[in-house]
């Protein structure tokens, strides 16, 4: 079989990418090993930048986010036994986030896919990627599927980027010497906006995916054991995090999921080779504090969009030859601003204390300045 485009990845990047394509006119295969109840069920991200939402719903694929999503005009900072809230609306007016899980995000754009006639293929085994400087090709389960351009969207753990012949990648990584413990709790979220909450315990995260789900996530070792976290040591710990100014108390109610994140910032550079080109997680990974994976991959197939559509309507090379730089000063802006954000937030074992000192003098900083809540702010919202 032939298409234009050959997308490996059935997640919101390569999906979207196969959305904007078609409707410009250019053809596209994707091609998940995964199960769709599973892409349809697989909780990530929930924090939309106002780019994102722009896109979404720009690209006809909006209509239920704007419904159900939830939007934000700030998030707070808690710490020191006080709440500091960074007002979006006074300090980027016209700017905010939305609420929206990765997975409702995935079904709409499933739907949207499959409703125009897309060629999705899950549960697609072996594949392999072949002639990247040629004429290249895909190869699955007995099957071949050519295509004059591959799109790598599978994620950090896929084949797209493994199949760059070695030494052609230069990676960049940090491992914190932390995770995050993410809980989902069908109970209604105990405040309207995010609350990042720094702790001498460790960091928590209050968030939300609808007015009955709340979102949660704990700072724990890294080689921390479900097995160790029971629902009640869970909520005891979320509890002496978040109770730490007058007035608040948390709700709870049923976990209904648990996981544990590893903190990383991964790079990998170039985000092209010959003809394949990496969006999404499988070119980086950024720590979720400054909520900016999905937004990223997002940024990344706007861009790699814009340039297969000069490719085939003019057959001029040019954006594409210069995708991957101009992907990267994004990316590496979002990796800057998520560092930032995780040091700011987290707890070192490995600090005096002098450096904590240091972090809630910076923490004051940030809360008392208009100049760094604003900085704060357009980074959060989405960057340029």
């Amino acid at each position: 079989m032939r298409t234009q485009v050959g997308i490996i990845g059935a997640g919101p990047a390569g999906l979207l990418l196969s959305h904007l394509l078609h409707l410009r006119g250019i053809s596209s295969v994707v091609l998940e090993r995964r199960s769709r109840e599973y892409v349809e069920r697989r909780v990530r991200a929930g924090v939309l930048e106002q780019g994102t939402v722009d896109t979404l719903v720009a690209a006809g694929v909006g209509e239920r986010l704007l419904r159900e999503g939830l939007p934000h005009e700030g998030i707070e900072l808690r710490y020191g036994g006080a709440a500091h809230r960074i007002p979006f609306e006074k300090l980027v007016p016209g700017r905010r986030i939305t609420v929206y899980g990765q997975q409702e995000v995935v079904k709409d754009l499933i739907a949207a896919r499959l409703e125009a006639g897309g060629d999705l293929r899950f549960e697609v085994d072996d594949v392999e990627l072949h002639d990247l400087t040629g004429a290249p090709y895909v190869t699955f389960g007995g099957d071949r599927l050519d295509c004059e351009v591959i799109a790598g969207c599978d994620g950090f753990h896929g084949v797209s980027r493994p199949s760059i012949p070695e030494g052609v990648l230069t990676v960049f990584e940090r491992e914190y010497p932390f995770a995050w413990l993410g809980v989902l709790a069908r109970v209604r979220p105990s405040a309207e906006e995010l609350i990042y909450a720094r702790n001498e315990r460790g960091f928590a995260l209050h968030s939300m995916r609808s007015p009955e789900v709340s979102r949660f996530y704990l700072q724990v070792p890294p080689d921390a054991d479900l097995a160790d976290w029971p629902d009640e040591r869970v909520w005891a710990e979320l509890k002496a995090r978040l109770e730490t100014v007058p007035g608040f108390t948390l709700e709870t109610g049923e976990i209904i999921e648990k996981g544990v994140t590893p903190m990383r910032g991964f790079v990998a550079e170039p985000m092209q080779y010959g003809r394949l080109y990496l969006a999404g997680d499988s070119a980086h990974i950024v720590p979720p504090t400054g909520a900016k994976g999905l937004n990223l991959a997002v940024a990344d197939v706007n861009a790699l969009t814009e340039a297969l559509a000069a490719y085939f309507a003019t057959g001029s090379a040019g954006l594409l030859d210069g995708y991957s730089a101009a992907c990267l000063r994004r990316v590496w802006r979002a990796q800057h601003f998520s560092w930032w954000m995780t040091t700011l937030l987290h707890t070192f074992d490995d600090e005096d204390a002098y450096a904590r000192r240091l972090q809630l003098s910076y923490l004051d900083y940030v809360t008392s300045s208009m100049a760094a809540a604003t900085t704060l702010a357009e980074n959060y919202v989405g960057l340029s």
